[in-house]
């Protein structure tokens, strides 16, 4: 899939593959299945692109039920406890309901065959039929090669009080305004497009990624999922992200310690912007900015190669290591069966 087209390899859904590629060359992979405490099976539902390389969720059901048929055919493990000792890397806009649009991802649901195993995706919302209990939240894919071209003396002052680059309305989709977003992108766009302390566009510039590092505050709300790329890239580039959207689950908590680091503003508050921002005391920006410099923060965020102590790939090993030993509930009995194999939307049940 990735040869056919390699643009799945440098889009923000990329973090699959790179797992894939990481646990290839791993000391904690091992070749006798009796070892393992877990099973991983790369799918690569987010290969299937549309001309302008963006991922289309629509075959990713049947794509997964024929890579899980599969190996449940080929192999016992899976049957042993119905995938409650697999993980499957879904990081699509919400996960393994597949579909970008929140209101058909929840009449959707997440994948039936996929209600025992463990997710490891980027969407995260509290109490979300999309976010099945003890998933874990991982950051989308940003490039670490590309980022680390970008950066700018660390002297470099920060003259741009507020930065946010990317839509505000999505016309195609959404031509309202007021679905994208939950209309919050809207929001931010009417109500500062003209505030001098504001420096908003839909142009995307070859300085993006610097000016993050001119920026104090980076603009990180909501887009058709609660999580986006500007997460990445403001840690990283140490602007204090400003996180626009009510109940997100964000990745790695226990190591990336996002109340401290960030500025949370609910979507209802978005035309107060201006005044939450100014009156944030100066002592707190540079505690955040002190907090954002920690190179292990940045670290975090980042699916390098190679792999690197404390990277992405080791803080989604420790979520699953957090998760051992399996409950004895994990192992089914002889002929026992939980899940329901047509369960779902007809078009799902078609083979790929």
């Amino acid at each position: 899939m990735v040869a056919k087209d390699s643009r799945c390899l440098s889009h923000m859904f990329a973090a699959e593959i790179f797992m894939h590629r990481f646990l290839l060359s791993s000391a904690i992979r091992t070749l006798n299945p009796e070892e393992a405490d877990w099973f991983y099976t790369p799918v690569y539902t987010t290969c299937d692109l549309t001309p302008w390389g963006h991922p289309l969720p629509f075959k990713s059901p049947r794509i997964m039920r024929s890579a899980i048929q599969f190996i449940s055919k080929r192999w016992p493990y899976w049957n042993r406890t119905e995938g409650a000792d697999h993980f499957f890397v879904v990081p699509h806009d919400f996960g393994a309901c597949f579909h970008y649009q929140e209101e058909k991802a929840i009449e959707r649901g997440v994948l039936p065959l996929l209600c025992r195993a463990t997710l490891v995706q980027t969407f995260g919302q509290k109490d979300h039929v999309c976010l099945k209990e003890g998933s874990i939240t991982i950051p989308p894919y940003a490039p670490p090669q590309k980022m680390k071209t970008h950066l700018v003396p660390p002297e470099t002052p920060r003259s741009i009080f507020v930065y946010f680059r990317g839509l505000f309305y999505d016309t195609a989709n959404d031509p309202e305004g007021g679905y994208y977003a939950r209309g919050a992108r809207a929001s931010v766009w009417e109500n500062f497009k003209n505030n001098p302390l504001f420096d908003i566009s839909t142009d995307h510039p070859p300085t993006y990624y610097e000016d993050m590092q001119r920026a104090v505050f980076c603009l990180c709300p909501l887009g058709w999922a609660p999580w986006s790329p500007r997460l990445v890239e403001a840690v990283v580039f140490g602007c204090i992200p400003v996180i626009i959207a009510d109940d997100i689950v964000l990745p790695f908590a226990d190591a990336i310690p996002w109340e401290e680091i960030g500025v949370f503003v609910a979507e209802d508050d978005v035309p107060k912007l201006d005044t939450i921002l100014t009156s944030i005391p100066m002592e707190v920006i540079l505690r955040k900015q002190r907090l954002l410099a920690n190179p292990s923060m940045k670290q975090a965020m980042l699916f390098p190669q190679p792999a690197q102590p404390g990277d992405a790939f080791h803080q989604i090993l420790n979520g699953l290591a957090r998760k051992l030993p399996h409950g004895k509930d994990v192992f089914l009995k002889p002929g026992q069966k939980v899940l329901n194999w047509t369960e779902g939307p007809r078009g799902d049940l078609k083979p790929w």
